[in-house]
């Protein structure tokens, strides 16, 4: 697991240290180093990915993230011309650090020498949402390579219908992920269906390759039996299924010991599926993977704080990150309450899901 990530001279951050948990919440407003943080773990994945990490440097562009230059990353008032990621994992510190090249987008290491790539982030059971997942389609595309050799859902969740078709059958094999309402089938296909539910009730999930093409269909049927709906195309049923469907998959399917990168898993959910998913996340952090979610929803948080009341989740491992710039110089820095097992947070910092409080002193004044 990887216990922290030390930012130096990275975009937002002059120099930051952020620690990470078996679940790990990022909050804040808009503009103030979360999303920095999550890119600063894709870029490391991206550059390895691409066969440079270990000799060369940094990737700015690719599969995972699009920085663009040197001049996009560099910390606007940094005091030198490196930038560099630490990460500490079991009690081992290693560093990566480049120079800054104004329109490099390919950075290069000067006179340290990178650490070997090892540890979670660079395992097979990685897995990185962004927030702009793939929109409702009338087909998916197949990609090979990456559902069968790297059991990776795309960036964008674009292999989520594939990789669905291609391990339905494949068990989940944690207990503790398996949907109460389904204790007897353990199939990926069916426990997607079923925590699908959660989110709108009744849905249910259909996937079948079209045949002689590189695509992959999807279809959404509500109620069961008799009382059964005509399957709607994505296209016809609204965000929310789409873009949930590659996060239930990659909680459901990643094993053990990997880590999964998830960007605003709220979005275009119900209050209700929101809270749903931040006990899934819970979950699937108690069955040791590692989750780091960027989220502005307070059910989520409120999911993941009801999980721990319920015991799902160890208090101390759920880490949450109230990110905030300092206007002075241009820096982000964090505030980090910690949850109790009561599901209680030690503190609020101001801007911290705070919103319906101030609106609410509003409309009582």
């Amino acid at each position: 697991m990887i216990n922290s990530i030390n930012l130096i001279n990275f975009k937002i951050f002059a120099e930051q240290k952020i620690p990470l948990g078996p679940l790990t919440l990022l909050s804040g407003l808009n503009g103030v180093g979360k999303s920095s943080a999550m890119q600063s773990l894709s870029l490391l994945r991206q550059s390895h990915d691409s066969g440079i990490l270990r000799e060369d440097g940094w990737l700015l562009n690719g599969e995972l993230v699009e920085i663009g230059a040197g001049e996009d990353l560099l910390h606007e008032n940094a005091s030198s011309s490196h930038v560099a990621i630490e990460l500490e994992e079991e009690g081992e510190t290693s560093r990566w650090q480049v120079d800054y090249v104004q329109q490099g987008d390919v950075l290069r290491y000067g006179e340290e020498t990178p650490p070997e790539a090892q540890g979670v982030l660079f395992g097979n059971g990685f897995q990185y949402l962004r927030a702009d997942r793939v929109n409702p389609m009338v087909s998916y595309p197949k990609s090979y390579h990456a559902v069968s050799q790297r059991r990776f859902l795309g960036s964008r969740g674009e292999f989520a219908a594939h990789f669905l078709s291609h391990y339905r059958d494949e068990p989940i094999t944690d207990a503790a992920l398996k949907h109460p309402d389904t204790e007897t089938t353990s199939g990926l296909l069916a426990q997607v269906n079923a925590w699908m539910q959660e989110f709108s009730p009744g849905a249910s999930i259909n996937v079948h390759e079209i045949e002689k093409t590189d695509f992959v269909r999807l279809s959404f049927t509500f109620g069961s039996g008799i009382d059964e709906s005509n399957p709607y195309r994505p296209t016809n049923v609204g965000f929310g299924l789409t873009y949930s469907l590659p996060i239930v998959i990659a909680c459901l399917s990643t094993a053990a010991g990997g880590i999964i990168l998830l960007e605003n898993p709220e979005a275009h959910l119900h209050p209700q599926g929101q809270v749903a998913m931040g006990r899934l996340m819970a979950l699937t952090a108690a069955a040791g993977v590692q989750v780091v979610v960027e989220t502005h929803s307070d059910h989520v948080l409120n999911g993941i704080r009801i999980a721990v009341k319920q015991g799902i989740l160890e208090p101390d491992h759920s880490l949450v990150h109230f990110f905030r710039r300092d206007h002075e110089n241009g820096s982000a820095t964090i505030d980090s309450p910690s949850i109790n097992e009561q599901g209680r947070l030690s503190f609020w910092p101001e801007g911290f899901f705070d919103q319906w409080d101030k609106s609410l002193d509003e409309l009582l004044d």
